[in-house]
């Protein structure tokens, strides 16, 4: 989901530093000043001898200062710009395992915590995986209550050591064996209802951005369903030309305006190169949405 918003990036060129660009520096005036104009009512009469010569005393005392001259323009520019979800704060949800779409939870634009379940899927391998759990879960129940069994007749001396170690072992493999298959129905969403069923969850908080499928459509494992984006913070993609490109610096400030509204950004990346189609420069800002506005 992109909005376009009208963006005015905030130059370090203040009006102040533009009329100051025809100065420099005493050190500027001292080492270049060679010559200067004289007053316009005395320029007709020496336009015959072109110039005099100024001592930097006569400089000094005249108050004049002399430097190079530097580039003007405007202290803003004003241009279209691409809000989007940060990259970093986007991600894609998709199907562990492949099935038929039972459930969606969510729509285009609609909020989202973290775990909460956005779709649910009904395979065989959904069955294989929670049939995997039960059965390990019993094989633990039956490991951990021979090792009770065990430990009781060692105490008694009835039955020897070697006995209480292999049952002690045996124990410990099925509780490896029951935790790496609740792993693995957990990787694969966990939840969904019935023993064919996985629920999908959401891995961050945030809004849906987009939705790959409907209801009732059979999935490949790995196949998108839904992206989330964490909007806290949103992106702002501008393009400049390379002209003024120069002039924008990460942490130049932006201010985005749109239908009413307005907050400031910062630049975070100026592309060293252009766009091969565009010929213009990428430039990315950040801009704090705590509040949602955007």
């Amino acid at each position: 989901m992109k909005i376009t918003k009208n963006a005015t990036i905030l130059l370090p060129v203040t009006l102040a530093f533009l009329l100051a660009g025809c100065g420099s520096t005493g050190n500027e005036a001292s080492n270049e000043a060679a010559s200067a104009q004289e007053k316009a009512g005395d320029e007709g009469a020496h336009a015959d001898e072109g110039k005099i010569t100024l001592s930097e005393d006569q400089i000094i005392s005249a108050g004049i200062q002399l430097g190079r001259p530097m580039t003007g323009g405007s202290g803003t520019l004003e241009l279209p710009a691409t809000i989007e979800g940060d990259p970093e704060g986007t991600q894609v949800v998709s199907a562990a395992i492949g099935g038929r779409i039972v459930a969606l939870t969510r729509n285009l634009g609609q909020s989202v915590g973290r775990g909460q379940t956005l779709a649910v899927i009904e395979s065989r391998e959904a069955a294989q995986l929670k049939g995997e759990v039960e059965a390990s879960r019993a094989r633990l129940a039956l490991a951990n209550s021979n090792l009770a069994r065990e430990q009781r007749l060692f105490s008694q001396r009835v039955s020897p050591e070697q006995d209480l170690i292999a049952a002690r072992t045996a124990a410990i493999e099925a509780s490896i064996a029951y935790h790496q298959a609740q792993s693995q129905v957990s990787a694969a969403g966990g939840g969904g209802g019935g023993l064919n069923r996985l629920g999908i969850t959401a891995p961050v908080s945030g809004q849906i951005i987009s939705r790959s499928v409907v209801l009732g459509q059979t999935v490949a494992a790995d196949a998108e369903l839904y992206r989330v984006a964490n909007l806290s913070s949103v992106s702002l993609s501008l393009n400049l030309q390379p002209a003024d490109a120069g002039r924008v610096k990460p942490g130049n400030g932006v201010l985005v305006k749109a239908a009413g509204r307005q907050a400031t950004a910062r630049v975070s990346f100026v592309s060293p190169a252009l766009d091969t189609q565009t010929r213009l420069v990428p430039v990315i800002a950040m801009l704090e949405n705590g509040s949602g506005q955007w």
